[in-house]
């Protein structure tokens, strides 16, 4: 069962597509929360990408 909204703080998906070495695009999402009235802009964060092997910058996404 999902939890309930805790005041301002919503869930987001951060989400990388990043080239691999075979050229095919690669999609890595991580789901994390964020307080909507301190950081009401979108959010980046430098997370591990598996499917290239190295850090790369991953974007919120609706």
């Amino acid at each position: 069962m999902a939890k309930k909204a805790k005041g301002n703080r919503v869930q987001v998906i951060l989400e990388s597509i990043e080239n691999n070495a075979e050229g095919k695009a690669m999609v890595s999402r991580y789901i994390t929360t964020k307080n909507k009235k301190n950081t009401p802009e979108r959010i980046e964060r430098k997370k591990f990408h598996a499917g290239v092997g190295k850090v790369t910058v991953h974007k919120e996404i609706k």
